[in-house]
């Protein structure tokens, strides 16, 4: 009897010991290198944002609002897409070298959350006023708070006359009047293409970026550059090395 017993919690034991034990990995944030990336994203995109500034490459004034996407010159399009992909390249590549990240993969999803950072530092500083130092496309992130004054049309209203303006006066005021209202009118007509304009101009730098940080992480691990890697990858990295 007791071998009976015995041979059946033998067989218990082994048939438990073979079930099958889902087994959970958690993959660590490093979060000093993910903050320090995004800061150094945020300040290469306000130094590229001066410089085109500087160079004329961006217009941030309300009458230079993007109506039509085709006076876009080619100097300012090739300026903005190449300093928001370059800026969060930097980013990302300080998230990495200060993580020590050894993979490709660990270390692209640390420069993608060093990007998740950044947005909404850009997004603040944008709505603070601070958008007219990131250039024309993260510029426009900006919003308008309650407490803000909205931007108002680049026309002045002409002066009313006086009791004793003559007739020439009168005929001048009546033509200023009325190109002062044909502005205005075509400044609202040209109010939701200029909105749109500026989202696209956005979303395009903001998604600049996250390809930035992606490629600034991945040469920061230091490995191949290519999609296929990871299937000839040696193991003779140690798996804590992220």
């Amino acid at each position: 009897m007791a071998t009976l017993q015995q041979s059946r919690n033998i067989g218990w034991e082994t048939e438990r010991s073979e079930a099958p034990v889902e087994h959970w990995q958690a993959w660590p944030v490093n979060w000093s290198a993910v903050n320090a990336g995004a800061l150094a994203s945020v300040a290469a995109i306000v130094v590229f944002g001066l410089i085109g500034v500087a160079l004329g490459a961006h217009l941030t004034g309300p009458e230079d609002r993007v109506v039509d996407l085709r006076k876009v010159t080619l100097i300012t399009l090739a300026f903005s897409v190449s300093s928001a992909f370059f800026a969060c390249v930097i980013g990302g590549w300080v998230t990495g070298n200060i993580a020590g990240i050894l993979r490709s993969d660990t270390a692209i999803l640390h420069g993608a959350i060093s990007w998740l950072v950044s947005v909404p530092l850009l997004i603040l500083l944008a709505t603070l006023g601070a958008g007219t130092y990131m250039g024309g496309w993260h510029g426009s992130l900006s919003g308008h708070p309650s407490w803000a004054a909205q931007a108002e049309p680049p026309f002045e209203q002409p002066a009313a006359l006086g009791a004793g303006a003559t007739d020439t006066e009168r005929s001048q005021f009546a033509t200023d009047q009325a190109d002062y209202r044909a502005k205005m009118r075509q400044w609202k007509e040209d109010t939701p293409r200029a909105t749109r304009n500026a989202a696209l101009g956005g979303m395009v730098a903001l998604l600049m970026g996250l390809v930035g940080s992606v490629i600034g992480g991945w040469m920061a691990s230091g490995e191949p550059m290519t999609f296929t890697y990871y299937r000839t990858r040696s193991a003779m990295r140690p798996s804590s090395a992220y």
